[in-house]
């Protein structure tokens, strides 16, 4: 058996940083799977409707703020203390949650 440490439980080194990389990669493509079920339609309504427009720029602002006075960026999940996960992570899993429960996902 060799000695490489480049894989660890801990995601840690290259197969880590691949595993990571997927992660992204799928979580870009469930964005975009949203935004073509449910984002598209929205923003086209939004467009023609100034009260729907104004609505969503307030949640996205909200949202918006919150992370930045957080400072917050996801970190990679192999870094993530699971018995203390900060407030912004525990809503994007939330919204999983729901997702999931709503059979979307």
């Amino acid at each position: 058996m060799s000695n490489d440490t480049s894989y660890t439980a801990a995601g840690k080194g290259a197969f880590g940083d691949y595993a990571e990389a997927t992660r992204r990669s799928v979580a870009r493509s469930t964005l975009n799977g949203l935004m073509t079920w449910l984002g598209e339609t929205g923003l086209a309504a939004a467009r023609e409707s100034a009260g729907l427009q104004a609505v969503i720029d307030q949640h996205a602002a909200a949202v918006r703020d919150a992370l930045i006075e957080a400072q917050w960026q996801l970190p990679p999940t192999a870094d993530i203390d699971w018995s203390s996960v900060e407030w912004p992570a525990l809503r994007l899993i939330a919204i999983c949650s729901l997702a999931r429960a709503g059979g979307y996902v």
